[in-house]
């Protein structure tokens, strides 16, 4: 069991109502699980305590970031490069192994979107690529909810310092396919034995099923009834929010495949 958290779990860090339940019940049928999330603000550890505080019991290890897993591959891709990080919040606790220099960068790392990105910033971004120095981006995630609404993310602004700098940014998290499978190997388990619970249809769920997961759209979180009918590719599943997963996990033909 995959879970993405923003919109599933909780909205700004306030349980969705059943959500603590729902995992609870889960768990103790002993499926295995992730939490697989682009929250770029706050590290595993904060995200654990922060989920726990909410009422829903999960480990530090069991949270992939987009940070943890981009970490990983600037670590293999670039492995004596200083990284410039444009991200909102403190996550370096989970930026093991890398060299932090925005001043001299020889790799730029953008993160979640926020008051940062200002128009200095993305115009340095602009002109690194320029001058050959390669961008990752975390995730390329459109929106993510608030309390308050929709807040755009960093996937608004890629496209656009892609056309400017002429020069492709290579995604790690969410929705490209890596963050799914090495979620899955987190976990032990081969992409096809793990369902991915997601409330935005394209970054979480028809993402998840390219890669190889069954997906469960929840009509939670940044979920809107116009994005599900003007799609022209369906989910696996919807169901109304996390709450209802114990009972549609009873139906035979859905747990057959879950270890």
């Amino acid at each position: 069991m995959l879970y993405d958290i923003d919109g599933v779990l909780v909205t700004s860090w306030q349980e969705i109502p059943g959500a603590a339940a729902a995992v609870r019940r889960i768990g103790e049928r002993g499926l295995r699980r992730a939490f697989l999330t682009n929250t770029t603000s706050r590290t595993c550890a904060e995200i654990a305590q922060r989920l726990c505080d909410a009422g829903i019991e999960v480990d530090p290890a069991e949270i992939v970031t987009a940070a943890r897993l981009t970490a990983e591959f600037v670590r293999g891709r670039y492995p004596d490069a200083a990284v410039w990080v444009l991200n909102h919040g403190d996550i370096e606790a989970d930026l093991t192994g890398l060299t932090l220099d925005a001043d001299h960068p020889g790799v730029v790392v953008i993160g979640g979107a926020g008051p940062e990105f200002t128009h200095s910033a993305l115009s340095r971004v602009v002109a690194l690529m320029l001058d050959g120095v390669p961008v990752v981006a975390m995730h390329s995630g459109l929106t993510w909810a608030t309390a308050e609404g929709l807040r755009i993310d960093a996937g608004v602004y890629l496209p656009g310092l892609e056309a400017a700098g002429n020069a492709r940014i290579e995604v790690v998290g969410k929705p490209a396919a890596s963050g799914f499978r090495t979620a899955a190997a987190l976990m032990r388990l081969e992409p096809a034995q793990v369902m991915m619970i997601g409330d935005d249809l394209y970054s979480d769920v028809l993402a998840a099923q390219d890669a190889g997961l069954t997906g469960v759209l929840v009509r939670t979180g940044k979920f809107r009834p116009a994005v599900l009918a003007s799609a022209d590719r369906a989910p696996d599943h919807v169901i109304d929010s996390v709450a209802a997963l114990p009972e549609f996990l009873t139906d035979p033909a859905e747990r057959a495949n879950l270890p």
